[in-house]
């Protein structure tokens, strides 16, 4: 899609209930990789994508589908947008599987990677995609509750462990696990500090489990977005946020989820065979030295 076609502002929204929908959203986000043409470089994976419903999950989800991976997608209970992705990763010509519930539930995740192995995995799983998280701007550090704090943890770094843990008897070489973080987790956010906090430890645990894994031959990665126009947005920023939303960014637009997946693809393939530890900057231009 042209750079003319991509806004560079948005009108003032907001939605009381997280996680958001994109229906309600305007404009809709630009995450179905419609102009996206694979190439068969994950031909016959399995890929289990978390907060796969919408947004930058979406667009991963897709992505590999139309790379050739059968695609599971773990989401909370967004089951409308949810039925939609599923709709277009099997208009690909791959199978998709939704699995509802609540990431930050140890059991769940047990749960969630058991039936992908045994009811649509074959045995198997080659890429985990550890994307889902939440956010609940907070001006002042006293006004993050002790229930906020915990949430936000279990949500966007308790996962995954979780998950890792779960799906680590079912990775073989090769295998692939990829960790959205944020340019937050670099640079800091005065008023999403729990959120950022949890960036930060993303980042130091896809850099800490790459060596762990690096000798089962498992590449660890991330991928660190930017402002990017998701659902999260209208559901915790102010209608007046949301109206400048992604224009302090060089390229003075927030981004696309078509945009970001591109770098999941590529981590996902093997074309990043020699990559790990390390994690990709879809983020408009800031530049991040760390």
């Amino acid at each position: 899609m042209a750079q003319q076609d991509k806004p560079d502002s948005f009108p003032p929204q907001h939605q009381e209930v997280q996680p958001g929908r994109e229906t309600q959203m305007d404009p809709a986000p630009q995450d179905r990789m419609e102009g996206y043409r694979g190439s068969g470089k994950l031909d016959g994976k399995v890929a289990l994508v978390t907060g796969g419903d919408s947004g930058i999950g979406r667009a991963v989800a897709i992505a590999f589908a139309k790379e050739g991976a059968d695609v599971a997608i773990g989401y909370l209970d967004e089951h409308d947008d949810a039925k939609e992705t599923q709709r277009l990763i099997e208009a690909a010509g791959r199978r998709c599987m939704l699995i509802p519930g609540d990431i930050g539930d140890p059991g769940f995740c047990n749960r969630m990677v058991h039936d992908v192995v045994s009811d649509f995995g074959r045995g198997r799983l080659d890429i985990l995609v550890n994307n889902a998280a939440e956010q609940h701007p907070q001006e002042s550090i006293d006004k993050i509750t002790d229930e906020q704090l915990e949430r936000t943890f279990r949500t966007n770094i308790f996962s995954m462990f979780y998950l890792v843990r779960a799906a680590l008897p079912y990775l073989k070489p090769g295998a692939r696990i990829i960790n959205s973080t944020s340019v937050t987790s670099y640079r800091g956010s005065g008023h999403l500090l729990d959120y950022a906090a949890t960036k930060g430890a993303i980042t130091a645990f896809t850099r800490s489990l790459s060596q762990q894994l690096a000798e089962k031959g498992i590449l660890v990665n991330g991928v660190a977005p930017g402002p990017i126009w998701t659902p999260l947005i209208p559901s915790t920023f102010s209608a007046e946020q949301v109206a400048q939303f992604g224009k302090s960014t060089t390229l003075g637009r927030a981004g696309q989820p078509d945009e970001v997946a591109p770098s999941y693809v590529f981590l996902a393939s093997a074309d990043a065979s020699y990559m790990t530890g390390q994690v990709l900057h879809p983020n408009g231009g800031e530049v991040v030295n760390a």
